[in-house]
């Protein structure tokens, strides 16, 4: 960024932009810069972020076991549905098996990872709302042959309470793993790959 630039982005937006840069997801997920929404507030940042799917696993049809969207946004005049000059919004999609896309309580179990996942990495969430969605897809016809696919989609979004949101992207990275069937990860320990 110039300094040009720098000088007209508020200094909480770029604190949250370090904090982003600083803090890392598990080495299983890629992510990348993506264009931000810029109509919802004044400064945003988007990442979208991927679990590719491994060799030998049951779902190497698919490019990923899961994907998903990180994005922050700033407005310093706040926004009363906010509760704050934060909003994180995330977006997380991952194949399951169709033993658990059967399961009656996937919705409340998926929301668990998301709650999970936000309170192992210590990351404050106000006014906390979101939708969990099952998407099963049959095939006919010349397809039917095909297995079923199931898939979840996890949409949130919360408010932190400051501009430290490494927690939060870790959480979100930790989301995206949980839905795609990864264990968590203790401290310092380093994962050898999914198998599923």
């Amino acid at each position: 960024m110039s300094q040009e630039v720098n000088a007209q982005v508020p200094a909480q937006f770029l604190a949250a932009l370090d904090s982003l840069r600083n803090h890392r997801v598990r080495p299983e997920v890629h992510l990348t810069e993506v264009p931000a929404p810029a109509r919802i507030a004044p400064f945003s940042v988007a990442l979208s972020g991927e679990l590719p799917a491994g060799p030998g696993g049951a779902l190497d049809d698919h490019a990923e076991l899961a994907t998903g969207r990180f994005v922050a946004l700033y407005d310093p005049a706040g926004q009363e549905a906010w509760d704050g000059t934060f909003r994180i919004v995330t977006l997380v999609r991952a194949h399951l098996d169709a033993e658990l896309g059967n399961d009656p309580l996937l919705a409340e179990v998926a929301w668990t990872w998301l709650l999970d996942s936000l309170a192992a990495e210590g990351a404050p969430a106000r006014a906390l709302s979101g939708t969990v969605t099952r998407i099963l897809s049959q095939s006919f016809g010349s397809l039917e042959t095909h297995p079923d696919d199931v898939e979840v989609e996890i949409r949130a979004s919360w408010s932190p309470p400051g501009s430290d949101l490494g927690p939060h992207i870790r959480a979100w990275g930790a989301l995206l793993c949980a839905s795609a069937g990864m264990p968590p990860l203790p401290e310092g320990v380093t994962s050898l790959g999914l198998r599923r």
